[in-house]
């Protein structure tokens, strides 16, 4: 965040944006093979109403609070959307729209009302996070690792992200080629005896635990990028989807890196004094690696072609 200082060479920060990165991208590969990438940035709207509830009913923001506020809030987005098109007689792309873009400025709203000064929970860190606070500060080294009185200190987000992380690899290791059989020929999946519509709701769910872990850390702008650029990076990369897997977290891992370290160095290279988001950074370098891609990616005039 401009203003504040900075700490680039953190290690904790560093590690919690790579899991929050890496947590998004697995997912986000599937979401924009089935052509629904936009979920993603839908997840991290709904979610905000929920979780300042839940921070209101419990004075906290603890994981657990936060998981059933998102999804009570994920609930709510879904009768809405269903009452809009009923009610109004729209297409269902509008009704997402609404409802989503409403739910957002209520959370906001109840942001701007609500006590949160006892914890990082208030419009500015909803959208870009506080990810250059969340620093180990009682680390002396690497014998801290064994210390019981410095792990105390151990910023939670990082083990949040860190299990959200293995929860989600083993999802997609788990259901591989029940995923990789829907997303390409769903009809054919059918016949096979695989339940498309739960798969693809577990899919969705997976996502939407990606977004909650990854919420409170980094904010809004790198749920939203990470769940669509490195995978659509990655796709501009191969027609293998093994490959675009691979290629995918090698994009998160590089915006997560370079975008930690160019928040914190580049205002100084350029002159400023203060640094920016690291979040938002992050965000803007995984645009950048997009980009390259579609100029300079392989399969950037095969796109339609699917991959296998």
């Amino acid at each position: 965040m401009s203003g504040e200082e900075f700490v680039p060479l953190s290690l904790t920060p560093l590690l919690i944006g790579v899991f929050a990165a890496i947590a998004c991208a697995l997912p986000g590969n599937f979401l924009v093979l089935r052509k629904q990438a936009l979920i993603g940035d839908a997840i991290s709207h709904v979610v905000l109403p929920g979780i300042v509830v839940a921070f209101l009913i419990t004075g906290t923001v603890a994981t657990w609070p936060m998981m059933f506020g998102a999804a009570g809030a994920a609930i709510v987005a879904v009768a809405l959307i269903e009452a809009i098109r009923r009610l109004g007689r729209i297409e269902p792309g509008a009704a997402m729209g609404v409802a989503f873009t409403s739910m957002f400025a209520a959370g906001v709203l109840l942001l701007e009302q609500s006590d949160t000064s006892t914890v990082h929970l208030d419009v500015e860190h909803a959208l870009y996070g506080n990810l250059e606070s969340l620093i180990w500060l009682d680390a002396m080294g690497w014998e801290s690792l064994w210390d019981p009185v410095a792990l105390a200190g151990l910023p939670p987000e990082l083990i949040r992200m860190a299990l959200t992380l293995v929860a989600v690899t083993a999802f997609v290791w788990l259901f591989w080629r029940p995923l990789k059989i829907s997303t390409f020929d769903e009809g054919f999946a059918r016949t096979m005896g695989m339940r498309t519509n739960l798969l693809g709701l577990a899919l969705v769910v997976v996502a939407a635990i990606a977004a909650v872990a990854a919420f409170d850390a980094v904010g809004s702008i790198i749920v939203i990028a990470m769940f669509i650029c490195p995978p659509a990076a990655a796709r501009l990369m191969t027609n293998r989807l093994e490959m675009q897997i691979v290629w995918s977290v090698v994009f998160a891992i590089a915006a997560a890196v370079l975008g930690y370290f160019v928040a914190g160095f580049g205002p100084l290279w350029l002159g400023f004094g203060n640094a920016v988001s690291a979040a938002g950074m992050i965000a803007t370098m995984s645009g950048m690696i997009l980009a390259l891609t579609a100029i300079f990616g392989p399969c950037r005039k095969r796109l339609g072609a699917p991959a296998v």
